[in-house]
């Protein structure tokens, strides 16, 4: 992309099969606001704004990932905040990843009952935090809410969802899962995380964005259809909000269609993924313990030579990537963040490690304390 008046190599958009400027998607995105323009449907889903196309993708979304209904959200984040909303209330207790999105904390921050959070990808203390939960909900006469994420964003670890759905053996809960960066990416037909852990049934409540895989704006939540028709009126933010455009329902039924009818851009993202990733290993970066296409470096250093380090990057390599510091990550460390995508080629990656390797060795030899760094013309 142009960044500044410069061409640069993007590692940080949420573009996974590179659907963004597919001709199809480009054209399909075109004939939907030359058809209906941006201003359709004038209306909430409950009043006005409904359309055959809102149902038409719903039934295909839930058929594709292995449930019976589905509901489309206009926005991933606020969808994700009033699903919580709606599925407990004061009596109910809420068990959760500590390293969920914030999307689900800001959700439980409006929870009027008691959340406990567990350890992240810990399931030793989501058995114990299950236990307190239980005891609590036994007195409420509520229930039990899970919540986990498919591909935790910034680790690129999935989530124990098996693990999880293995303890109601042993205690009485529903389960949902974020699976932002698991739809699209995940499971041998993409369909997410849950189908690349062969657990789809013991999911109870699946939730995806389209601002990922499918290169849009919106969310989707599916689950039973009774469980999904009670989310179609009781979820605050879609009730009083106006519904999703036609323009991009009609570009997401076409995104949809070539994510299932097209795997060789699945296959693409994930050989450029591990070309990537065994690249940066082999030239010894951590790069933790990721096993989805999400790809972090670790390393060592204050925040001044992190913000220098990725300005050299952009402004002297051409390279334009995300960086992850304190609160989110510990003092010391400098985290920076790589989305690989089908539009990518092994050009782009073997450019990276180059790129990487040259500002590791600046950054183990202190260039970066220096405030200032120079830009090349």
């Amino acid at each position: 992309m142009q960044f500044r008046g410069k061409e640069v190599l993007v590692w940080s958009l949420n573009n996974y099969l590179g659907l963004a400027n597919h001709p199809e998607v480009r054209k399909a995105d075109e004939q939907g606001a030359a058809d209906f323009g941006m201003a359709y449907p004038m209306g909430a889903r409950m009043m006005s704004g409904n359309s055959k196309y809102h149902e038409l993708l719903e039934q295909q979304l839930a058929a594709f990932v292995g449930k019976e209904d589905a509901f489309l959200l206009n926005y991933g984040y606020q969808g994700m905040v009033s699903i919580i909303d709606a599925l407990v209330d004061r009596n109910d207790v809420v068990v959760y990843d500590a390293e969920s999105h914030a999307c689900i904390v800001d959700g439980l921050r409006l929870h009027m009952g008691k959340r406990f959070v567990y350890k992240h990808n810990n399931i030793d203390d989501c058995r114990k935090q299950l236990e307190r939960a239980a005891k609590l909900a036994q007195q409420t006469g509520g229930g039990i809410l899970v919540i986990t994420e498919g591909v935790f964003g910034m680790s690129g670890a999935q989530g124990k969802l098996k693990e999880i759905i293995d303890l109601k053996k042993e205690f009485n809960f529903r389960l949902l899962i974020d699976d932002a960066h698991g739809f699209g990416t995940m499971g041998p037909t993409g369909a997410g995380t849950h189908e690349a852990q062969n657990c789809i049934d013991g999911v109870d409540v699946y939730f995806g964005t389209f601002a990922k895989s499918m290169a849009g704006i919106g969310a989707f939540v599916a689950s039973t259809e009774e469980m999904t028709n009670y989310f179609r009126y009781n979820m605050r933010s879609q009730t009083f909000a106006k519904a999703l455009p036609m323009p991009m329902v009609i570009g997401l039924i076409k995104r949809l269609e070539l994510l299932k009818n097209e795997p060789e851009l699945r296959e693409k993202l994930w050989k450029v993924a591990k070309t990537l990733q065994n690249g940066l290993r082999e030239r010894g970066f951590d790069i933790g313990i990721t096993d989805t296409v999400v790809t972090p470096v670790f390393l060592k250093g204050e925040l001044l030579e992190a913000t220098a380090l990725t300005m050299d990057l952009r402004e002297n390599y051409g390279i334009f990537c995300s960086i992850v510091v304190y609160p989110v990550i510990p003092k010391g460390m400098i985290e920076l963040r790589l989305i690989p995508t089908a539009v990518h080629t092994l050009e782009d990656v073997q450019r990276t490690l180059d790129a990487f390797s040259e500002v590791a060795e600046k950054l183990k030899e202190g260039y970066y304390k220096e405030a200032k760094i120079p830009v090349t013309q």
